[in-house]
C-alpha cells in the first residue's frame, strides 16, 4: 500500500507538478531574501547557518565567478543541454530513488538557470559555517542538486557493490 503510494507519486507526469513546487520554492526563497536582506550582511540563524545575501556569477559554490554576462549566459545554455538530457533519464527511470534524485536535480538546476537569466548571477542566501571557519553560501536550488546527486550517487554505488558481490 505505502510503495504503490510512492510510486504513484513519483509518476512522470507528478514529477513534472513537484519539478514546478519546488523551483517556486526556491525562486520566491530568492526574492524574498533580495527583497528583506542587505547584501553583504549576515543575520544569524542558528548556530552553523546564517542568512547572507550574496549574487553569484558562476556555479556552484562559485567556481568561474567571473562577473561576465556572456559567460553566465554560456553557463545558462549549457545547464540546459544538462537539464535535458537528465529529463530524458528521468522518463526513463524505473528506480523511484532514482526518480525522485532526479527531481531534485532538474529542479535546482532549473531554479538557478531562470534565476540567472533576469541579470546573469544566482541569488544565495544561505551561509554554512562553523564557528568562524566559512564553508559555502548557497541557496535552496543548489541544496537541491547536492542532496540529489548525492542520493543518486549513493544508489547507483549500491548497485554497484551489488552486482559486483554476484
Amino acid at each position: 500500500m505505502v510503495r504503490e503510494r510512492i510510486e504513484d507519486l513519483l509518476s512522470i507526469k507528478k514529477g513534472y507538478f513537484i519539478i514546478f513546487f519546488l523551483i517556486a520554492i526556491d525562486l520566491l526563497s530568492k526574492s524574498i531574501a533580495a527583497e528583506y536582506l542587505d547584501f553583504g550582511q549576515a543575520v544569524p540563524l542558528i548556530p552553523i547557518l546564517d542568512l547572507l545575501l550574496v549574487f553569484n556569477s558562476g556555479i556552484a559554490f562559485s567556481v568561474f565567478d567571473f562577473n561576465n554576462a556572456l559567460f553566465s549566459f554560456g553557463l545558462s545554455l549549457i545547464g540546459l543541454l544538462i537539464v535535458a538530457y537528465l529529463h530524458s533519464l528521468y522518463k526513463d527511470e524505473e528506480s523511484l530513488i532514482n526518480r525522485f534524485s532526479l527531481i531534485l536535480i532538474i529542479s535546482g538546476a532549473l531554479g538557478n538557470i531562470l534565476d540567472r537569466f533576469t541579470d546573469g548571477v544566482v541569488t544565495d542566501f544561505l551561509f554554512f559555517h562553523i564557528g568562524n571557519t566559512s564553508f559555502f553560501i548557497f541557496n535552496f536550488a543548489d541544496a537541491f542538486i547536492s542532496i540529489g546527486a548525492a542520493l543518486f550517487f549513493l544508489t547507483e554505488f549500491k548497485k554497484f557493490l551489488q552486482n559486483r558481490s554476484q
